[in-house]
């Protein structure tokens, strides 16, 4: 606990430091979006694709404090915990894989090699990031490998301005949170920084946790060739109770991850052309102990590193915009269970976006290859098709095929429930979806059908009820199916604005046909989702936000979670109060680890 204050002390004092150098905290509001995470820039209106976007402003009016915890709020993500405050979490869209879903940081895809356990190591801290924008359907054609249900972009804040804010959090189980994320302007550059420490005593036993979070974005010779450096560490250690073994076995779980990322890009423009080329370094670091006081009684030791360069550029011609480009990236892993082991991965891509009948139509397709070292080649189709049906509706469909390579989990992980398998195949799928756009300034709603026919889906199973391992397989074909509807209201009462969003997601799959008792990881499905948001404000300083959460699971449990909050701000500062899970519902989202019961997080935000 000395080591909690002492940190949040220090943070605070600089923060206070630097108060007579800055200006009070500026908040733009984003009028008109421009989707980044496709190769081609689209206003969000123009794009054929399901794609949400959650704004800086909607983030902190989310009543959460990271992102694993806003993407919970999205019907059709499925966020499966079994550590808080983004200790450890999984993400999931439309019913696919932890593996299956691409987490991007301004462009750079964040996969891991070593298992998609850790994709969401590498969320930022929610006080850098401008939105987050969620493509869901395949998304192969744009990003390549890892990208076979989705893929997630946060997008980071351009700048701060000449800005300071301190914050400091309080609550249950022994919370204590602390951040300074800074902002200044000078004449030929910026920068934005941002350290902070969540802390907990843990909920129930070895579940404590301490987690550090550092960033740093710079933009350098803005008047004439701007540069922009990313930079960011994450350190989180944390009591894994069950994460990997039931209650009965009596182990004392422990895990220590790092992630790491040192990004350097530009871009060249002129009217009709624009190119972005950008290098890269990915660091992953993953230390497990099956007993935590007895670390020579079982220890995992993983390291990835990733290294990349890339090429993204469009064209604009008579003939509409093309998109192209290239990505060359070595990844290797250096494990005690796993070995030393590495590839070579090169990814192509080209499309075009053709717009007929005086825009009302647009059609792209397009196509990804990429070449593994150890998976040969392999291509990616696409087809995107949209139909303006008024200035306020629009249809869209799309199809591709999608596809993931192994983990080095999947291919070589061995302990003593578990075997990897070095034959596995590729995991390939077909997907389709439809769906409707409408947005009227006060009300705004979407609607889509999907269907994805899978092969090769790698699981861990045993062949049958007396084997003593999981084995990764390949399962048969899966079917996957389901619809998703999502609606935004936004009214006036006493001249303050109110927003009630609703959003349900529906998922059919018969994976349950495949291996019922025996599956480790594939039978959790989210068949109905219900998510809605009522955001309101009643009087000047004060505002409300309150979250309801329906699940039920393919295997028939369901749970109902309330989350609330309240923020009162005095321009300067800012006072908030979190209450999650405010009645209580019991209730696990992955494994064998239930979630925290009702909390409450006190919080002060200070501008200088």
């Amino acid at each position: 606990m000395k080591i909690k204050i002492t940190l949040i002390i220090t943070i605070l004092f600089f923060a206070f430091q630097a108060k007579a150098q800055v200006k009070p905290v500026k908040r733009d509001t984003l009028k008109e979006v421009i989707i980044t995470s496709s190769r081609i820039d689209l206003p969000f209106k123009e794009n054929s694709r399901t794609i949400h976007i959650i704004t800086s402003k909607e983030i902190i009016n989310s009543a959460a404090t990271n992102v694993a915890d806003v993407l919970q709020q999205v019907a059709g993500v499925d966020i499966r915990r079994r550590g808080t405050a983004g200790s450890q979490a999984d993400l999931f869209i439309r019913g696919g894989g932890f593996d299956q879903t691409l987490l991007l940081i301004d462009g750079i895809k964040m996969d891991d090699s070593q298992t998609g356990h850790h994709t969401m190591n590498a969320a930022l801290p929610i006080e850098v990031i401008e939105r987050i924008e969620i493509i869901k359907g395949p998304a192969a054609r744009v990003f390549g490998q890892n990208a076979f249900t989705g893929a997630i972009n946060i997008v980071t804040k351009k700048k701060l301005d000449n800005t300071i804010s301190a914050n400091i959090e309080a609550g249950s189980f022994g919370q204590l949170n602390g951040s300074v994320t800074f902002g200044k302007e000078f004449e030929n550059a910026s920068i934005i920084a941002h350290v902070g420490a969540l802390t907990s005593d843990g909920y129930r036993e070895n579940s404590d946790y301490n987690n550090y979070n550092y960033f740093l974005k710079g933009v350098f010779n803005k008047r004439k060739q701007p540069i922009e450096v990313l930079a960011t560490f994450f350190d989180r250690k944390f009591g894994a109770q069950n994460f990997y073994t039931p209650e009965a076995f009596g182990f004392n779980e422990y895990e220590e991850t790092q992630n790491s990322l040192l990004g350097v890009q530009t871009t060249f423009k002129t009217e009709k052309f624009k190119i972005t080329p950008r290098i890269y370094w990915r660091r992953g670091q993953d230390i497990f102990l099956l007993k935590r006081d007895d670390p020579s009684f079982f220890r995992n030791l993983h390291i990835t590193n990733k290294v990349g360069a890339e090429a993204n550029a469009s064209y604009t011609s008579n003939a509409g915009i093309t998109g192209f480009g290239v990505d060359i990236s070595r990844v290797s892993i250096s494990s005690n269970n796993l070995g030393k082991r590495d590839r070579i991965m090169a990814n192509m891509f080209l499309e075009h976006r053709f717009k007929f009948a005086d825009g009302q139509i647009d059609i792209t397709p397009g196509v990804a290859v990429t070449y593994f070292s150890d998976f040969k080649f392999h291509a990616f189709p696409g087809l995107d098709i949209g139909f303006k049906l008024s200035d306020n509706l629009k249809a869209y469909g799309n199809l591709g095929i999608t596809y993931r390579i192994p983990t080095y989990t999947d291919l070589y992980y061995n302990d003593r429930s578990t075997i990897g398998n070095p034959n596995l195949k590729p995991e390939e799928a077909f997907a389709q979806e439809i769906g409707l756009k409408y947005n009227a300034g006060k009300f705004s709603s979407s609607i889509a059908v999907f269907n994805r026919d899978a092969t090769n889906l790698i699981d861990f199973i045993r062949p049958d009820t007396g084997a003593s391992k999981y084995t990764a397989t390949n399962i048969a074909e899966v079917n996957t199916k389901g619809f998703e509807i999502n609606a935004d209201y936004r009214f006036k009462l006493n001249t303050y604005n109110q927003t009630l969003a609703i959003g349900y997601n529906f998922l059919d799959d018969d994976i349950l046909d495949q291996n019922k008792d025996l599956s480790r990881y594939n039978l959790n499905t989210l068949k109905h989702q219900f998510i809605t948001r009522f955001s309101s404000q009643l009087f000047k300083n004060v505002k409300q936000n309150i979250i309801y959460k329906h699940a039920e699971r393919s295997v028939g449990t369901s749970y109902n979670v309330w989350d609330a909050s309240v923020i009162v701000d005095f321009n300067a500062f800012n006072f908030t109060i979190t209450a999650n899970n405010i009645f209580n519902a019991d209730y696990i989202e992955s494994g064998f680890v239930p979630m925290p019961p009702s909390s409450i997080l006190f919080g002060l935000r200070y501008n200088f």
